[in-house]
């Protein structure tokens, strides 16, 4: 990680997350949950449905990732981000529910880039190809929820200055070429 990049500890204040600009470098520590399609459907359902969630959206990050098992003397496989554009048709219910953040791969859709905005979250970018080094930067992982999805439940990870980029700010910046100006 460059030595330019901001250190955030989690979870992110509002403050934090209105300076921090698209193209910044940031490295996270703290809690950050993964998920992908099978568990965000399951949590779309969940709230649309008035039960209970089970972990607290609420100023979380979520990584779109599914990790490979782990290694001995690991704690967890390889873990890169997934293709977010998957998770685009959730993404603006989960940032509306509370979720600060989103980590993953790849330009999203113009409504995930409004949403960011509209609800003060930010879309961050990992490194994809680079699972075994992502993993490197986690130092716990266990399983929180939906146990019986393998490789897509939902896992709270500890990381320590895990690298990522801002993709999108809350003002309506973009790293993506070809993206318009939100304002």
């Amino acid at each position: 990680m460059p030595s330019e990049a901001r250190q955030i500890k989690l979870p992110l204040t509002a403050d934090v997350i209105a300076q921090l600009r698209a193209g910044d470098s940031v490295g996270l520590s703290g809690a950050v949950y993964t998920a992908r399609d099978a568990a965000h459907q399951r949590l779309i359902s969940a709230l649309e449905a008035g039960q209970q969630l089970p972990i607290d959206l609420d100023g979380s990050v979520i990584y779109y990732c599914g990790p490979t098992p782990a290694p001995p003397g690991r704690v967890i496989g390889a873990a890169g981000p997934t293709t977010s554009s998957r998770m685009d048709p959730f993404a603006p219910r989960l940032y509306a529910a509370g979720v600060q953040a989103t980590i993953g791969k790849g330009q999203r859709a113009l409504q995930v880039r409004q949403a960011c905005r509209e609800y003060g979250s930010l879309y961050l970018i990992a490194i994809g190809g680079a699972g075994a080094l992502l993993s490197s930067f986690i130092t716990q992982a266990e399983v929180v929820a939906y146990a019986e999805l393998g490789p897509e439940a939902i896992r709270k990870l500890t990381v320590a200055e895990f690298p990522v980029l801002v993709g999108y700010d809350i003002h309506g910046g973009s790293i993506f070429p070809g993206d318009e100006d939100l304002d």
